[in-house]
């Protein structure tokens, strides 16, 4: 068997050490051959635009904030619902410092997010990710 390697992922954070952190642990596994990194919900729904408009497929997989300036992470899945559609869709992963109940449970609402793991995005998630929603070929 072999390693699935995506296509592309995009990380959707305000943090740069969030977004240094998961680049280099994607690198180092070298789960993809791409690596978009957008600083807001609004920066990525842009992104997912033009790659739409160019007939591009979505990122593969997307680790999202929830707290961010601009677009926050629930408006950024608000707004992905409508780009979204069968030839365009992603593995959402929410990753998050918060510890707010609300946010959790405002998440349940989404069925686009598959689950939601504690920033930082440890090699063992990851592991996890890919085994679950990227069988190997």
């Amino acid at each position: 068997m072999t390693r699935t390697v995506l296509n592309s992922v995009l990380l959707i954070d305000d943090d740069a050490i969030s977004n240094f952190l998961n680049t280099r642990l994607l690198k180092e596994m070298q789960v993809t051959r791409n690596i978009k990194v957008t600083l807001n919900g609004e920066e990525a729904l842009q992104f997912l635009q033009q790659e739409k408009a160019a007939n591009h497929p979505f990122p593969e997989l997307i680790l999202l904030d929830i707290n961010m300036p601009v677009m926050n992470g629930f408006e950024f899945l608000e707004a992905f619902r409508e780009v979204a559609d069968e030839n365009n869709h992603s593995v959402i992963i929410i990753l998050t410092t918060s510890t707010n109940t609300r946010d959790f449970e405002q998440l349940q609402r989404y069925a686009e997010v598959e689950i939601y793991l504690s920033k930082p995005l440890t090699e063992e998630n990851l592991q996890y990710i890919l085994y679950k929603h990227f069988p190997e070929d």
